[in-house]
């Protein structure tokens, strides 16, 4: 009887079973046909680039209209947007993430010439989205987008409602979104499908349990089911979901793999190069056009595509992957100005992260989550100025980090080197829904900008009918529902309107603005603010700086009795927070070159 058993229940598994393997060309030709809407999931790997890559190829030259689905569209998907595969795209975000978080110049200009629709969320209610699909619901609850032009553009879709429990109250509802097929890169899967996606989760795997057709799956390895047994609590993804797996080794580069909870993995790092030339080369069509040529359409699949890349770059960004690497970052790190001296936005910086700590202790908040650029300089210099106090403090991040530690010489927000510092990995859902914004959240957010108007209001999504700057990303989760907001923006005229062209974020808990000339706070119940401190400036006395502060911004906004003059930057915080962008990327031009 029990050989019976081992024969039906565990020899079967290897000598058979539904296998979905095939070659990623085939599975393109078999089940991506034109006019999909096309889920591209991001979980701990930000982007399945080996599959974009073969849908460019086999589809150029054509008109498909596809339309992406993505929490955040970057160069990858660019390339089919460039090559007119897309007329419309559903997403929070817009541009590209290193080496700074900046606009693609592709998307602005398909926007611009009116040959791309873009619909824009907030990194958690796009997510919200397909979860309300894969659970089989019409819509999901949220207090996000309420206020903003979010909610105004996508009325079919996000209904604002009275709360049927709470007197008074208002909730938004966003409709479920249900895409026809879904694209994504894994860890490792059996012949089935059964697929292991690590922590961080990022918007986890709802969309691809919603598609109408399954899931277009590649992946680094193809295991036997016995493996996938073992780690079944990093299991996400059922095979049931899956139409077709194909084991594609580096499939998500230049996005790259970090260990969390598994060892038996080869692992790489983000190609921050390799992304960064992709988005110099955006900047025109014609370059663009001759970089597409050389890295997708000249190569005949994948395995040519590793080769153009070459042995020495995938062995450096594998040695890159591991833990401790940034200690061995020696060279860029002696690289650092050793002067005091500092520049306006490293002024701001240290304005902003002294002003999260007095808050944070002020207010007893538990939590800090930033968005990406200088906002997060600021945030992990506070981490680190409370950490000399003896304050606990725990970071966040949005695509699931919780209690991580940010480690030097890499500024980018997802850095992957932060991954396995957290003290818990989660996703979207965890940390925007219930650590931001839930019942008993007590959380601080540190918001970048594009521009600030004098009620708060920040948009970081587009200043004309045709200009497209980036999105929303989660900057209006963080805006709609944590208990307060410090918000970070250069002090020139047309970052500082008196009212914004478009709400990304409305700025009712945007209670304090940095810039690189002074502090604005809103005082008790003040709907507008009030500049309560300044930066000390050679040659200028108080009067001349408040003069300057006025003439630089478009605002109305009231002067305190008493104007704080900011001590300027101890050695210690200069040498902490260019510890953390050695290379300069969000700092700019060292203080000797500007003479500051």
């Amino acid at each position: 009887m029990i050989d019976i058993f081992d024969e039906l229940l565990f020899e079967g598994e290897s000598k058979g079973g539904s296998s979905k393997v095939m070659s990623l060309s085939e599975a393109v030709s078999r089940y991506i046909k034109p006019g999909m809407v096309i889920h591209t999931g991001q979980t701990n790997i930000r982007w399945c680039t080996a599959i974009i890559y073969e849908i460019a190829r086999q589809f150029w030259g054509r008109k498909p209209n596809f339309t992406l689905v993505g929490i955040s569209m970057n160069f990858p998907q660019s390339i089919l947007v460039h090559g007119g595969l897309v007329r419309r795209i559903i997403t929070s975000y817009c541009g590209d993430p290193y080496y700074t978080p900046s606009p693609n110049r592709v998307y602005q200009r398909a926007f611009k010439e009116g040959v791309l629709e873009i619909e824009n969320w907030s990194i958690y209610t796009l997510p919200l989205r397909l979860k309300a699909a894969a659970l089989g619901l019409p819509f999901l609850p949220t207090f996000s987008l309420i206020g903003s032009g979010m909610a105004e553009e996508n009325d079919e879709d996000f209904l604002i409602v009275d709360d049927p429990f709470q007197t008074g109250k208002k909730v938004g509802l966003v409709n479920s979104l249900q895409p026809d097929i879904t694209i994504i890169h894994g860890w490792m899967a059996d012949r089935e499908g059964n697929a292991i996606f690590l922590p961080p989760l990022a918007e986890n795997l709802y969309g691809a349990m919603a598609s109408k057709e399954g899931v277009v799956l590649t992946v680094e390895k193809l295991v036997p089911m016995e493996t996938i047994r073992k780690y079944s609590q990093f299991t996400r993804l059922p095979g049931h979901y899956v139409r077709s797996v194909s084991e594609v080794p580096f499939g998500a580069h230049p996005s790259g793999l970090s260990r969390v909870g598994m060892e038996d993995m080869d692992l790489y790092m983000e190609d921050y190069d390799f992304v960064e030339e992709a988005h110099q080369a955006s900047k025109s069509p014609e370059t663009f056009e001759n970089w597409v040529k050389k890295w997708v359409l000249s190569c005949k699949g994948h395995s040519d595509y590793l080769r153009k890349l070459g042995y020495k770059r995938i062995l450096e960004l594998k040695g890159r992957s591991h833990f401790d690497s940034w200690r061995f970052d020696i060279g860029v790190m002696e690289n650092r100005p050793k002067t005091t001296r500092y520049t306006p936005i490293e002024m701001a910086i240290v304005a902003m992260a002294r002003k999260l700590a007095e808050k944070v202790k002020k207010n007893g908040y538990q939590t800090l989550l930033a968005g990406a650029g200088i906002a997060n300089l600021a945030a992990w210099l506070s981490f680190y100025n409370l950490k000399k106090e003896g304050y606990s403090l725990d970071l966040m991040a949005e695509v699931g980090l919780y209690g991580y530690i940010p480690r030097p010489t890499d500024p980018s927000l997802f850095n992957m080197r932060n991954f396995p510092t957290c003290k818990m990995n989660a996703d979207i859902h965890t940390i925007m829904g219930m650590l931001v914004g839930g019942k008993k959240a007590q959380c601080i957010g540190a918001l970048g900008a594009a521009q600030v108007d004098e009620r708060g209001n920040i948009n970081t999504t587009k200043t004309a009918s045709d200009r497209y700057i980036v999105g929303s990303g989660g900057a209006n989760d963080v805006a709609s529902t944590a208990r307060e907001v410090v918000a970070i923006v250069p002090h020139v005229k047309e970052r500082l309107p008196k009212k914004v062209f478009y709400v990304t974020s409305p700025g009712k808990t945007v209670r304090t603005v940095v810039s690189t000339l002074g502090i604005f706070e809103k005082l008790d119940t003040d709907s507008r603010f009030t500049l309560t401190a300044y930066y000390p400036k050679d040659g200028l006395n108080k009067e001349q700086i408040i003069q300057e502060l006025c003439e630089g911004s478009n605002w109305s906004f009231k002067v305190a009795s008493e104007v704080e003059e900011v001590s300027p930057p101890a050695r210690w915080e200069l040498d902490f927070l260019r510890s953390f962008d050695p290379r300069r990327y969000y700092l700019g031009s060292p203080p000797d070159e500007q003479g500051t």
